[in-house]
């Protein structure tokens, strides 16, 4: 059965809502403004739901997208500078560069002593796997997983698998990180903005979930490896890489421009960032002093940026000597702690974190020395490639409006909040985990699944006593675990396809994976019902 567009389904949608706005008693709760952790936040007054006029919405499911538009502005400008600053980012080919440099470097350890105690091959799928997990968990890495298919579905053929081991080291990683996020933007950031919470604040537990579902993804991939290895009578090539490079990726140049003068020149470059961000931050510890961060209830000060000044230079001396897309992969692990610091010290929101996601852009374009013209072209090319998720949400967001204008949505939060306060708060979260996860399955973009679902999930879990970070883990879980087997997926279909993989193969791979990670999730969720976690 071939699935709607999913445009197509979010309008039908919309049709539903007005009907409901025809069949619902309309109602609302009062609404208070609060604040937690310097975040105002509009929560329902519980025991406050009284009848209100009846508003039927009727040409209003036109101008419903409009207004959806109009109220999810801000998380759809955050998607479209985010997405073009990481298209540029991933036309510069720094970070193919840095997994290419990596996995080379993995592969010439066997010809040590140390590393001939252990199976070398083993440890590549491990330390590759990790790497793209951490794209996925920090930036949402997806579709970029899709060349690098044709890296490592040879490199697994060369070590004796097979290939869905090839893709499971690049895009099923991915996945995993990007179900397990720690900072993506396009998932936590959006859902914890629409749900009124700090952004990637809980990002403790987070980290520990992260942990626990790469265990078990990594552990799996090994297992089935191993499993293929040991049943395969005959494999083409040698069961060891030793000696070999790493091939089936195009040389990336790591000159561009060395032995030019001025500007020209990208060590020239470099060094001329380096002085001007690293006087930024000395700027900035005498303008700030010392940063306090603050961690639930507890706070400590460091003078971070004069720690920044001193360890930023001296990482560039000592990892972007050979490459400015080195200083790119520098610029993005200090974006990320930059990201954290203004979060967790200063009460950064959408607004700043799109700010620094755009200052690392044009940093990127400088040290990788392309013309104003070319960074624009190529930034708006991101815009281009990020646009559906940032319609879908705009759209989802026309829903919400239709059933709001229609003072019907407090309703169906009244009546959903009735069934489940009758039940225990362990079968509340895991009810929104399944809803989320089934959903994911008609709607795969998490960007437009944050905006269509966290305006009721966030109130719903107010009225019904679990934390609204609570809800934002269910929502992400349910988002992202099915990424890995829902023929609905446009990445899957296009890695499997890439790498001739059929369908049929892969979900019979895949399978039991899944329901190990849908029961992980429901035990990671029910934790948080039962333990005093920050943020939750």
């Amino acid at each position: 059965m071939r699935v709607p567009n999913t445009f197509i389904l979010l309008f039908w949608i919309v049709i539903l809502a007005g009907i409901a706005t025809w069949l619902i008693g309309a109602g609302e709760f009062e609404r208070e403004s609060i604040e937690v952790n310097g975040v105002p936040r509009q929560v329902l007054v519980p025991d406050s739901y009284h009848s209100v006029d009846s508003a039927p919405q009727t040409w209003e499911i036109f101008s419903a997208f409009f207004d959806g538009f109009v109220r999810q502005a801000e998380i759809i400008a955050f998607i479209f500078i985010v997405g073009g600053v990481f298209f540029v980012v991933q036309e510069s080919r720094a970070i193919e560069l840095g997994i290419s440099d990596l996995t080379n470097r993995i592969a010439r350890w066997d010809r040590l002593a140390l590393f001939r105690l252990v199976t070398v091959e083993y440890l590549i799928i491990i330390l590759v796997m990790l790497v793209f997990s951490t794209f996925g968990a920090i930036y949402g890495m997806s579709e970029e997983t899709i060349p690098f298919v044709l890296v490592f579905v040879p490199l697994a053929q060369k070590m004796g698998f097979d290939r869905i081991v090839g893709v499971s080291m690049c895009f099923l990683a991915a996945a995993l990180g990007f179900a397990g996020a720690l900072l993506n933007p396009f998932t936590i950031g959006i859902a914890q903005g629409i749900a009124q919470i700090q952004p990637f604040s809980g990002i403790g537990y987070r980290l520990l979930c992260f942990v626990v579902i790469n265990i078990i993804g990594i552990g799996y991939v090994l297992w089935y490896a191993r499993r293929i290895r040991s049943t395969e009578a005959e494999v083409e090539n040698s069961n060891s890489i030793q000696g070999k490079e790493v091939d089936g990726i195009e040389s990336i140049e790591q000159d561009s421009g060395k032995g030019r003068s001025g500007w020209a020149s990208w060590d020239f470059r470099v060094l001329v960032l380096t002085l001007l961000i690293t006087a930024t931050f000395a700027v900035l510890a005498l303008l700030v002093g010392n940063t306090t961060f603050k961690v639930s209830e507890a706070s400590f000060s460091m003078p971070f940026f004069w720690l920044s000044a001193l360890f930023f230079p001296i990482w560039v001396v000592f990892l972007a000597r050979s490459s400015f897309r080195y200083f790119i992969l520098i610029l993005l692990a200090w974006v990320v702690i930059l990201l954290i610091t203004g979060v967790m010290a200063y009460g950064w929101y959408i607004r700043e974190i799109a700010a620094l996601f755009f200052a690392y852009g044009v940093l990127v374009g400088l040290v990788w020395g392309i013309s104003g013209d070319d960074f624009v072209k190529k930034f708006f090319q991101g815009i281009s490639d990020i646009a559906t998720g940032a319609l879908v949400v705009g759209f989802a967001g026309g829903i919400v409006e239709v059933l709001e204008n229609g003072h019907v949505i407090d309703t169906i939060l009244l009546s959903i909040a009735n069934v489940l306060n009758d039940t225990s708060s362990v079968f509340a979260i895991n009810s929104m985990f399944i809803f989320q996860t089934f959903l994911n399955v008609f709607i795969p973009s998490g960007s437009g699944q944050a905006a269509l679902t966290m305006p009721i999930m966030a109130p719903l879990s107010d009225l019904i006593g679990i934390s609204r970070q609570a809800a934002v883990l269910a929502y992400q879980f349910g988002d992202g675990f099915t990424n890995m087997i829902t023929p609905t997926s446009g990445v899957l279909i296009g890695a499997i396809g890439l790498a001739k993989i059929p369908y049929p193969k892969w979900f019979r791979f895949i399978l039991p994976l899944q329901l190990i990670l849908l029961i992980t999730g429901m035990i990671l969720l029910s934790i948080t019902q039962f333990i005093s976690l920050e943020g939750f």
